[in-house]
């Protein structure tokens, strides 16, 4: 879509925000499979003391400790990486600093909403990349290559994708990385859930100055209320300008919210191990749910807590009174319309709920289908 020069962005909000568990009311919910993070965390359950905590204005970039943290994995230095208010903010900044009426961006779809509400508020031509069930949900790249114009400036891609839960192969993502380098554009690749899993390929900022990674503490750790994110890349213009952008809008980010998210990261491989113990048991129930329940189909997550399943056409089950029932349980899935995507395909996250609760809600997803 695009806007007249000079009308205001096109703001509205997005459904799967609307309509969110904290919209809802926690409450109401009594099998929570909406979200696609790991169960939050209580303050003391991370045993601080930040009593000694000076609360001053902070380095703009962010504490340099953390992006030192940061930088390090990808091989990269402090100075390419920004601390932001969430992954959010950082896809923002990205979004914000690459994109104009004029500017093109092919942007693989279903995706994260903002990673197609801000582009279209924001009135720049968009090419999506559709990807699909039959297709195992993966990017096919000569698509992406056909989709490039002169006005593209940006190719924006994640893994593990979300809503499904796939991930990119090391090639596929090379392939994108070398299209972004012929073409004089960026490719953001949103790494919003990598830590969840010992991820195959290398952090994707890492492979060039023309890709920018984004990423947060809020998902894989269950810290999302400290809203800590980052964006890393190696083109110290493009971050110059995204800081220019932060100052902007807040200045300096939260030395309480970055000071936690340092705690974290520097007990991330005492965290990690529990975390991703949790993640894998809570799967192997979601898989052998998958194997038992035959009007559902999908392709199989192999990252990240969420799963994109599709009821079959042929299971002949309407929509409306499934959700309807599923929430008269007490149970909240992500429908597809959170994704512009069929009624039909629901998002369910594992990582979030108890064992019992996900038993629950799994259960009550069978019996709604036949509702």
């Amino acid at each position: 879509m695009s806007r007249r020069p000079g009308a205001a962005w096109n703001w509205r909000r997005m459904p799967m925000e609307a309509e969110s568990p904290e919209e809802y009311g926690y409450e109401r919910i009594r099998a929570n499979l909406a979200e696609s993070s790991c169960r939050d965390r209580r303050l003391r359950d991370l045993n601080l003391d930040l009593d000694e905590l000076l609360l001053l204005y902070g380095d703009h970039r962010g504490i340099p400790e953390l992006r030192a943290i940061i930088g390090a994995e990808a091989g990269l230095g402090q100075d390419d990486v920004l601390t932001t208010a969430g992954a959010a903010m950082a896809l923002f900044l990205v979004h914000a600093t690459l994109l104009a009426p004029d500017a093109h961006l092919i942007v693989v779809r279903p995706n994260y909403a903002t990673n197609l509400e801000t582009p279209f508020a924001i009135g720049c031509a968009v090419s999506y990349i559709d990807l699909t069930l039959e297709e195992g949900f993966r990017i096919d790249v000569d698509k992406v290559a056909a989709a490039i114009t002169p006005a593209t400036t940006l190719i924006s891609v994640t893994t593990p994708h979300n809503p499904t839960g796939v991930e990119i192969d090391e090639p596929t993502l090379r392939a994108l990385m070398h299209l972004a380098e012929r073409n004089h554009c960026h490719l953001l690749v949103d790494e919003t859930y990598r830590d969840m899993s010992a991820a195959a390929v290398p952090i994707a900022a890492s492979m060039s100055d023309r890709v920018i990674s984004v990423s947060s503490v809020s998902k894989t750790y269950g810290i999302p209320g400290i809203r800590e994110g980052w964006v890393t890349c190696a083109d110290r213009s493009l971050m110059e300008r995204m800081l220019a952008a932060k100052e902007q809008i807040v200045l300096t980010g939260s030395v309480l919210d970055e000071a936690i998210a340092l705690s974290v990261l520097l007990r991330k491989d005492e965290l990690l191990p529990v975390v991703r113990a949790h993640i894998a048991a809570q799967r192997e129930v979601v898989v052998s749910f998958m194997a038992n329940e035959p009007r559902l189909e999908w392709a199989v997550p192999t990252g990240g807590v969420v799963a994109f399943p599709r009821i079959r056409s042929e299971a002949n089950v309407d929509t409306t009174k499934f959700y309807r029932t599923l929430l008269d349980a007490g149970v909240f899935v992500g429908p597809g319309h959170w994704f512009d995507q069929d009624p039909r395909h629901f998002r369910i996250g594992w990582g979030w709920p108890t064992p019992d609760e996900l038993v629950y809600g799994l259960r009550s997803i069978s019996e709604s289908l036949g509702a």
